[in-house]
């Protein structure tokens, strides 16, 4: 029986570290008055779920972890396949291409996470 594919460790660290680095940068917490005297609990930004061969990213804005897309392990850390979540079939679609943000998926995390910004927009 073929041995099942998942990530390495090491490059799951990696990808950890891509996404500390992209949410100190795009997604700086909230210094509205409403986050003053009502400060979340919450941390706003991207976070990973690793399951086999598979990267889910979700990301929190305001409550809850939401799902933004699923990446696909292809052996090196620059080349991952995008399936896109879709909330009105509530399922990672790896055939839909024609959503705001497209242009940034060339196969990275980073990418993935800028397509999700504009795929998904914070509110």
């Amino acid at each position: 029986m073929p041995k099942k594919q998942t990530i390495p460790a090491e490059v799951q660290e990696e990808v950890q570290k891509l996404i500390d680095e992209f949410n100190s940068v795009h997604l700086k917490e909230s210094t509205s008055l409403l986050n003053t005297f009502f400060p979340s609990k919450k941390k706003r930004g991207y976070s990973a779920r690793f399951k086999g061969k598979y990267l889910y990213l979700d990301r929190t804005d305001r409550t809850e972890p939401l799902p933004i897309c699923r990446l696909t392990w292809n052996g090196k850390i620059d080349n991952w396949d995008l399936a896109i979540y879709k909330y009105s079939s509530e399922k990672y679609d790896p055939e839909e291409w024609f959503f705001p943000g497209e242009e940034f998926v060339d196969g990275t995390v980073t990418g993935a996470m800028k397509a999700g910004m504009e795929a998904y927009e914070i509110r």
